[in-house]
Protein backbone atom coordinates (compact mmCIF):
# COMPACT_ATOMS: atom_id res chain seq x y z
CA UNK A 1 0.00 0.00 0.00
CA UNK A 2 0.93 3.78 -0.08
CA UNK A 3 2.54 3.16 3.37
CA UNK A 4 5.06 0.71 2.17
CA UNK A 5 5.88 3.27 -0.72
CA UNK A 6 6.42 6.24 1.31
CA UNK A 7 8.76 4.09 3.36
CA UNK A 8 10.56 2.81 0.50
CA UNK A 9 10.43 6.37 -0.84
CA UNK A 10 11.65 8.05 1.97
CA UNK A 11 14.83 5.24 2.30
CA UNK A 12 15.75 5.95 -1.42
CA UNK A 13 15.15 9.80 -1.27
CA UNK A 14 17.62 10.42 1.92
CA UNK A 15 20.13 7.27 1.60
CA UNK A 16 19.62 6.28 4.87
CA UNK A 17 20.99 3.17 5.97
CA UNK A 18 17.43 1.03 7.05
CA UNK A 19 18.95 -0.06 9.63
CA UNK A 20 18.85 3.53 11.06
CA UNK A 21 15.20 3.73 10.81
CA UNK A 22 12.61 2.11 13.24
CA UNK A 23 9.16 2.57 12.30
CA UNK A 24 6.58 2.77 15.82
CA UNK A 25 3.87 0.49 14.89
CA UNK A 26 0.88 0.54 17.19
CA UNK A 27 -0.71 -2.82 19.09
CA UNK A 28 -3.75 -1.78 18.08
CA UNK A 29 -2.51 -1.48 13.98
CA UNK A 30 -1.40 -5.41 14.79
CA UNK A 31 -4.19 -6.56 16.06
CA UNK A 32 -6.37 -5.53 13.50
CA UNK A 33 -4.88 -5.60 10.51
CA UNK A 34 -2.77 -8.54 11.61
CA UNK A 35 -2.84 -10.70 8.36
CA UNK A 36 -2.04 -8.11 5.33
CA UNK A 37 0.51 -6.44 7.90
CA UNK A 38 2.31 -9.34 8.76
CA UNK A 39 4.03 -9.61 5.01
CA UNK A 40 4.96 -6.03 5.03
CA UNK A 41 5.97 -5.94 8.10
CA UNK A 42 8.32 -9.40 7.31
CA UNK A 43 9.32 -6.73 4.16
CA UNK A 44 10.80 -4.59 6.60
CA UNK A 45 12.65 -6.46 8.89
CA UNK A 46 14.45 -8.62 5.71
CA UNK A 47 15.49 -4.64 4.81
CA UNK A 48 16.83 -3.97 8.52
CA UNK A 49 14.21 -1.50 9.26
CA UNK A 50 13.58 -1.71 12.74
CA UNK A 51 10.71 -1.62 14.39
CA UNK A 52 9.03 -0.81 17.59
CA UNK A 53 5.45 -1.39 19.37
CA UNK A 54 4.09 2.06 20.19
CA UNK A 55 2.50 2.67 23.99
CA UNK A 56 2.76 -1.13 24.77
CA UNK A 57 0.57 -2.09 27.61
CA UNK A 58 -2.41 0.32 27.04
CA UNK A 59 -4.19 -1.81 24.01
CA UNK A 60 -5.36 -5.37 24.06
CA UNK A 61 -2.31 -6.72 24.27
CA UNK A 62 -1.05 -9.89 22.72
CA UNK A 63 2.40 -11.20 23.96
CA UNK A 64 1.94 -13.65 20.17
CA UNK A 65 2.70 -10.85 18.33
CA UNK A 66 5.86 -9.86 19.96
CA UNK A 67 6.63 -13.29 18.42
CA UNK A 68 5.17 -12.91 15.47
CA UNK A 69 6.04 -9.61 14.20
CA UNK A 70 9.48 -9.49 14.96
CA UNK A 71 9.63 -6.16 16.18
CA UNK A 72 13.03 -5.12 18.26
CA UNK A 73 11.86 -2.25 20.91
CA UNK A 74 8.93 -2.01 23.28
CA UNK A 75 8.01 1.80 23.67
CA UNK A 76 6.43 2.11 27.62
CA UNK A 77 3.76 4.02 27.34
CA UNK A 78 4.38 7.05 29.55
CA UNK A 79 1.17 6.71 31.27
CA UNK A 80 2.48 3.61 33.17
CA UNK A 81 5.85 5.45 33.86
CA UNK A 82 4.79 8.60 35.22
CA UNK A 83 4.38 7.23 38.53
CA UNK A 84 6.96 4.49 39.16
CA UNK A 85 8.51 6.27 41.84
CA UNK A 86 5.34 6.64 44.19
CA UNK A 87 2.66 3.69 42.81
CA UNK A 88 4.37 0.25 43.26
CA UNK A 89 1.73 -0.81 40.82
CA UNK A 90 2.71 1.09 38.09
CA UNK A 91 6.55 0.07 39.12
CA UNK A 92 5.49 -3.61 39.12
CA UNK A 93 3.96 -3.14 35.33
CA UNK A 94 7.08 -1.40 34.15
CA UNK A 95 9.62 -4.27 35.67
CA UNK A 96 7.71 -6.38 34.21
CA UNK A 97 7.66 -4.89 30.73
CA UNK A 98 11.72 -4.23 30.72
CA UNK A 99 12.03 -8.13 31.75
CA UNK A 100 9.48 -9.52 29.41
CA UNK A 101 11.31 -7.31 26.64
CA UNK A 102 14.61 -8.78 27.98
CA UNK A 103 13.50 -12.47 27.89
CA UNK A 104 12.63 -11.77 24.38
CA UNK A 105 16.22 -10.46 23.58
CA UNK A 106 14.38 -6.77 22.74
CA UNK A 107 15.16 -3.14 23.88
CA UNK A 108 12.98 -1.11 26.07
CA UNK A 109 12.34 2.57 25.91
CA UNK A 110 10.20 4.42 28.77
CA UNK A 111 8.15 7.33 27.52
CA UNK A 112 7.18 10.29 29.17
CA UNK A 113 10.45 11.00 31.10
CA UNK A 114 10.10 14.23 32.54
CA UNK A 115 12.96 14.72 35.14
CA UNK A 116 16.21 12.86 36.28
CA UNK A 117 15.14 10.88 39.26
CA UNK A 118 12.60 9.25 37.16
CA UNK A 119 15.31 8.63 34.57
CA UNK A 120 17.57 7.45 36.92
CA UNK A 121 15.35 4.77 38.39
CA UNK A 122 14.36 3.53 35.09
CA UNK A 123 18.03 3.24 34.31
CA UNK A 124 18.09 0.92 37.64
CA UNK A 125 15.35 -1.36 36.61
CA UNK A 126 17.54 -1.87 33.34
CA UNK A 127 15.59 0.11 30.84
CA UNK A 128 17.46 0.69 27.70
CA UNK A 129 16.48 3.66 26.15
CA UNK A 130 14.09 7.13 27.52
CA UNK A 131 12.45 9.82 25.95
CA UNK A 132 10.34 13.02 27.50
CA UNK A 133 10.60 16.23 27.67
CA UNK A 134 13.41 15.90 29.99
CA UNK A 135 15.51 15.76 26.73
CA UNK A 136 13.71 17.64 24.21
CA UNK A 137 10.07 18.29 23.67
CA UNK A 138 8.86 17.36 20.02
CA UNK A 139 10.86 19.55 17.28
CA UNK A 140 10.78 20.42 13.65
CA UNK A 141 13.43 19.36 11.46
CA UNK A 142 15.05 22.81 11.56
CA UNK A 143 14.88 22.94 15.42
CA UNK A 144 15.73 19.16 16.20
CA UNK A 145 18.85 20.48 14.05
CA UNK A 146 20.21 22.89 16.35
CA UNK A 147 19.26 21.19 19.18
CA UNK A 148 21.04 18.26 18.19
CA UNK A 149 23.98 20.62 17.07
CA UNK A 150 23.99 22.36 20.49
CA UNK A 151 23.49 18.56 22.27
CA UNK A 152 26.75 17.50 20.39
CA UNK A 153 28.71 21.06 21.54
CA UNK A 154 27.79 20.49 25.21
CA UNK A 155 29.25 16.46 24.75
CA UNK A 156 32.35 17.91 23.35
CA UNK A 157 32.87 20.64 26.27
CA UNK A 158 32.51 18.01 28.62
CA UNK A 159 34.82 15.44 27.30
CA UNK A 160 36.99 18.33 27.66
CA UNK A 161 36.64 19.27 30.92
Amino acid sequence: GQVVADVQAALADSGLNPACLDLELTESLLLQHETSILAIVAGWKVQGIMLSIDDFGTGYSSLAYLKRFRVDKLKIDRSFVINILRNAEDRAIVQAMIELARGLNLKTIAEGVEDAALAEELRLMGCDEVQGYLYARPLPPAEFKQWLDAFAQRGANDQQN
